[in-house]
């Protein structure tokens, strides 16, 4: 069931079936094992590299495949194959405009245990300011497992941000790909104001809102899921409201509040907004719950600060 899914292995397995009968699927992985890419391994012997902790050597090898006309995809914890790696991706990927996906895994505060080095709180800062670089950002298994088919059909290069715990699932299985193609979804209409959020916490801002709504606020919940680039029809649904609040475990530099505000601006769109993110890197432990509370992007900060707006 995909209930019982991580973002990874929904993602992977859904990719598994389409690799089986095509060859030209290639998946190369840095020191990276997950029981989805067992069978990979297993049985797509051709199919499957794993280059080890050598994640700038991971992306020359797959653009080279994709030069030869190879569907490549490569895999490794996200701060590594976005920061460790960036300037392969910008340059192959952004420049040569090779089609290469770009698969991480454990955005934000996922790997919780592994502290500071093993967060992702700046991969949306960097990888949407490579040009021609569609940047994914799901919020459940069943968006993960829709940009798989998507990505396998693209010819264009990607960066994949996957969660590594599982999330409760937002969407319908049944939808097809093409629903998902929009890049964002309003999950909620509100009155006047909504939370626009990406990745797992959509989860949080769903939260918030079924709380605020026992209490007569009805506030609004969009999932933003593609950050790169943004579809002209995100600017009308902010319209709607007279204030928007962006919320992300990332840092505000360049993440997601950014993307809105420059959509504000750059469209003159009179909506309020506030940023709920991080200012800072966090060297604190006590599991993940913890450190967004440390943060103040937790349930209960959310509704006092806006509760204050």
């Amino acid at each position: 069931m995909i209930s019982n899914k991580t973002m990874r292995d929904a993602f992977w397995d859904r990719l598994y079936e389409f690799a089986k009968d095509d060859k030209k699927v290639i998946l190369v992985c840095a020191d990276m094992g997950a029981p989805a890419l067992d069978k990979w391994r297993k049985d797509l012997t051709n199919q499957y590299f794993n280059v080890g902790i050598a994640e700038h050597n991971m992306l020359g090898i797959a653009s080279g495949l994709a030069k030869e006309g190879k569907n490549v995809y490569t895999y490794a914890i996200a701060p590594f194959i976005t920061s460790r790696a960036h300037e392969f991706a910008k340059l192959n990927g952004g420049l040569m405009k090779l089609p290469i996906k770009i698969v991480g895994v454990g955005a934000g505060f996922s790997y919780d245990d592994s502290g500071p080095t093993h967060h992702t709180t700046e991969d949306i800062s960097i990888m949407r300011a490579i040009p021609n670089l569609v940047v994914l950002s799901p919020s459940d298994s069943i968006i993960a497992e829709k940009f798989a088919e998507i990505s396998y059909c693209s010819k264009e290069p990607i960066y994949l941000r996957l969660d590594r715990q599982i999330q409760p699932n937002i969407y319908n299985i049944n939808n097809k790909a093409d629903y998902y193609k929009k890049g964002f979804c309003e999950i909620s209409p509100g009155e006047n104001t909504a939370i626009v959020s990406t990745g797992n916490m959509v989860h949080t801002a769903l939260n918030v809102r079924k709380e605020l709504l026992s209490k007569g606020k009805n506030i609004g919940v969009i999932d933003l899921y593609r950050l790169s680039p943004i579809n002209n029809e995100f600017k009308e649904v902010l319209k709607n409201y007279k204030n928007i609040v962006s919320l992300e475990e990332h840092v505000l530099n360049g993440g997601l509040g950014s993307i809105i505000s420059e959509t504000i601006t750059d469209n003159e769109i009179k909506v309020n907004l506030k940023r709920i993110g991080l200012t800072d890197y966090i060297y604190c432990y006590g599991g993940r719950e913890n450190i967004q509370k440390v943060c103040g992007i937790d349930k209960n900060s959310v509704i006092k600060t806006i509760n204050s707006l």
